[in-house]
C-alpha cells in the first residue's frame, strides 16, 4: 500500500487471528499507531510553542477489540507515553500539555473508541 506523496510503501496483512502474516502490520495496528503518533506530534508542537524541552518520548499503546461485539470494532485505545523533559521543567504543566494535546489530536477527535492516556512524566 502507498499513500502519496509519501515515498514509503507499507506491506500489510490481516491480523494473525484472521490468518494474516504476523511479520506485517495490520489495520488494527495502524489505527493504534495513528492515535499514538497524533498524540505525540500534537504534544511536541505544544511543547515547542511553550518552550518545554522534551528529551524523550516513547509510547506503549494498545487497543481492545472485543470479539463478541457486532459490529466488530476497536472499543478502547490506551496510550502510555513515557516522557522525559529537561531538569527544572514544571511537571504539572507538562501533564496539562498532554491533556491539551489529546484535545487537539484530530485522530482522537475522529474516533468513537474511548481513549485513555496514562502518561509517566519525568525529568532528566
Amino acid at each position: 500500500m502507498s499513500a502519496p506523496p509519501a515515498a514509503d510503501a507499507l506491506a500489510l496483512s490481516a491480523d494473525p487471528a484472521f490468518r494474516g502474516d504476523p511479520e506485517r502490520m495490520n489495520p488494527e495496528q495502524l489505527l493504534v499507531a495513528a492515535a499514538s503518533s497524533c498524540q505525540l506530534l500534537s504534544f511536541l508542537a505544544i511543547c515547542a510553542r511553550s518552550g518545554v524541552d522534551v528529551l524523550a518520548y516513547d509510547d506503549e499503546a494498545d487497543a481492545l477489540m472485543p470479539e463478541h461485539d457486532h459490529p466488530v470494532r476497536i472499543t478502547e485505545i490506551t496510550l502510555r507515553p513515557r516522557i522525559v523533559v529537561a531538569a527544572g521543567s514544571n511537571l504539572e504543566r507538562v501533564r496539562r500539555i498532554v491533556d491539551k494535546a489529546h484535545e487537539e489530536c484530530y485522530i482522537a477527535n475522529t474516533l468513537t473508541a474511548r481513549m485513555t492516556i496514562e502518561p509517566v512524566i519525568g525529568q532528566a
